[in-house]
């Protein structure tokens, strides 16, 4: 290699570490004046060492957290600069800055926490394991048939808060030599995050008022690796989008996976056409209300929409619950691996080739009653969705921790 490029290279590495000094400390002063005047402790804290693309993981969990809160203190814990500044916009919970164990070590003994909750498998999160005072619970970022619930890492945790029985059976099948007794079911707490809905028959949209029924469009993003292809914005979404906002029936919603074209830029490039077609049909009919959604929070989306296309993932399970029409999407990758003995078994799938066929589709499936197998999919995916069964079920699971552990 040439010296010059040597030394070029060697530039931008101390320009990236300058940087990444400067961005830290200016955040860890951001977050000492947000921080309680006097040194509180918490019981619990989340530890989150992704980046900003993946917030949302920790961002879910808000609500449950809030609640658990009110009697036992819990906190954020973030590994990158970068990521703790995005949170502090919007958490409930005091957020607070860690970017070695040395500094996790210190605030788990100096604030007397007694539990670390993980909402992902991130990598550091088997630094912070090491630490033996704490009772470490795994939490997820969701339900979903998608291969990458059931993971030998979940071996790591003394114990894996889980949905419910599907994700039982769908772990203990796949993972060996699991200890007895550390899947927890929890049910899904975010559930309890939904507000009340908005009138059926007349929703008040951004920009105007339409008697519309709501689409929300909710695809994932491509995933990490061709068994987590089931992303359906290249291969469906075009096409999809186009057809509805083509009809007069339908109001459009699209809420993209925050990570979408983080590793495949088709995907990125495909959510930026579907908004561009959006904004243009927004622009042409006012009244008809579509939008991009792109909020923190999925609730308030959730709680407008009559029907939601998705692809298999988390948000097809949230949505189960509502009893409202379901359309999952068939992924196009054949490489993806899809458990025909769960929602997919369950739900109507939509193949790529008959995205432009939508609207006939849509009438199809709103004219047929949500049938008996969904409803009995929901009890085993959720167990008892009643308000705040889930979050009552959460809270006794984690007191049951402590005492168990003796804390």
């Amino acid at each position: 290699m040439p010296r010059i490029e040597q030394f070029r290279r060697a530039l931008k590495v101390l320009s990236d570490h300058a940087s990444n000094l400067l961005l830290e400390r200016r955040v860890r002063q951001q977050l000492a004046s947000a921080a309680p005047a006097t040194a509180q402790g918490y019981d619990a804290v989340i530890y989150f060492a992704d980046d900003v693309a993946s917030a949302y993981q920790v961002r879910q969990w808000f609500g449950p957290m809030s609640r658990l809160a009110r009697t036992h203190p819990v906190a954020v814990l973030c590994h990158r600069p970068s990521t703790a500044a995005a949170l502090l916009k919007d958490a409930p919970l005091p957020v607070y800055l860690a970017t070695g164990i040395t500094q996790v070590e210190d605030f788990v003994r100096t604030r007397g926490t007694r539990v670390v909750f993980y909402v992902n498998n991130n990598q550091a999160n088997f630094t912070v394991l090491r630490l033996t005072s704490p009772i470490h619970i795994h939490l997820s970022h969701g339900e979903s048939d998608k291969i990458s619930m059931a993971s030998n890492q979940l071996k790591a945790y003394d114990h894996c808060f889980i949905a419910g029985e599907a994700s039982r059976r769908r772990i203990e099948a796949a993972v060996r030599h699991l200890r007895p007794g550390s899947l927890v079911e929890i049910g899904r707490p975010q559930l309890d995050d939904f507000v009340e809905g908005t009138d059926g028959d007349v929703l008040k949209g951004r920009t105007g008022t339409t008697r519309r029924a709501t689409v929300l469009y909710a695809p994932t993003w491509e995933g990490d690796r061709p068994a987590m292809a089931y992303g359906s914005l290249v291969s469906h979404g075009p096409a999809l989008v186009e057809a509805i906002l083509a009809s007069s029936e339908y109001r459009l919603v699209f809420r993209p996976h925050p990570r979408s074209g983080t590793r495949l830029a088709a995907h990125g490039q495909a959510v930026d056409r579907i908004a561009a077609m959006i904004r243009a049909a927004a622009k042409a009919q006012p009244d008809a209300g579509h939008y991009v959604d792109a909020r923190p929070d999925f609730a308030e989306s959730f709680t407008e929409a009559d029907v939601c296309i998705c692809d298999i993932s988390a948000m097809a399970m949230d949505w189960l619950p509502r009893g409202k029409p379901l359309l999952v999407t068939l992924p196009a990758d054949a490489r993806a691996a899809v458990d025909r003995n769960g929602i997919a078994g369950v739900v109507p799938l939509l193949d790529a080739g008959d995205s432009g066929n939508i609207v006939q589709v849509l009438h199809d499936l709103e004219a047929a009653p949500v049938s008996q197998e969904q409803l009995d999919l929901v009890h085993r995916i959720f167990g008892d969705t009643a308000p705040y069964a889930s979050t009552r079920r959460f809270i006794s699971a984690f007191e049951r921790a402590l005492a168990e552990a003796g804390l």
